[in-house]
């Protein structure tokens, strides 16, 4: 395989359909260019914000590969459980999935070579410090992430200048017994029925705080 981004897009320069379609919804949001908005994402979960990401395209397969993620801080205690409460409303042993620098990815994992498609799972090195991926019998799933993966890869390496660590959580944007979102819309209205902080969708970034809601919510 040559890459996993197969599937419908949604675009990066702001569409007047989708522009719409969310303005219906009651969306409200800051519109950046890629390279300032990876920078924003990285600010965000380094503060241990939750942030949903849906652009380009969709990813074909089993898992998702950063085109649809939701990602979330790999070094704090909490995250595991707030992403398995709030978000995913699942059970909360169940564990989630790192996103690493793939030149990084043996300082945390005992592991060789590439895995970008999040198929493999390895030993967690002792010491790693990235409590949300690491499973009780200490082993992770891991996604290497390189250039080729361009909005995730700068990400991480902008969320490894800020905190020393270039790994991340990264789980399928969606909640339990919904399939993992595909268009503008779909993204937004996870966002909103989920305990996510924040949602790049395309390039917008929409802040929770800042959404208008219906008067029946």
């Amino acid at each position: 395989m040559q890459g996993a981004f197969l599937g419908p897009s949604i675009a990066i320069k702001n569409t007047k359909k989708d522009d719409a379609a969310l303005e219906a919804l009651g969306g409200v949001w800051e519109t950046f260019e890629s390279g300032e908005l990876a920078q924003r994402v990285a600010e965000l979960i380094a503060r241990g914000k939750i942030v949903g990401v849906a652009r380009r395209r969709m990813e074909w397969g089993p898992r998702a590969l950063g085109n649809r993620s939701i990602l979330a801080n790999a070094q704090l205690e909490d995250t595991q459980q707030k992403l398995n409460e709030i978000v995913k409303r699942r059970e909360s042993f169940r564990p989630f999935a790192p996103m690493v620098l793939k030149e990084d990815a043996a300082d945390y994992f005992d592991m060789e070579g590439a895995s970008p498609y999040m198929l493999f799972t390895c030993p967690v090195r002792e010491g790693a410090g990235i409590p949300a991926v690491t499973h009780v019998d200490g082993s992770a799933r891991v996604q290497t992430v390189d250039r080729d993966n361009a909005f995730s890869y700068n990400v991480l390496r902008a969320l490894k200048r800020l905190t020393g660590c270039g790994v991340m959580v990264n789980t399928s944007f969606n909640v339990r017994g919904e399939p993992i979102v595909n268009t503008a819309q779909d993204a937004y209205r996870c966002f909103m029925d989920s305990g996510l902080d924040y949602a790049a969708i395309g390039n917008r970034l929409f802040d929770k705080a800042k959404q208008r809601r219906d008067d029946n919510d």
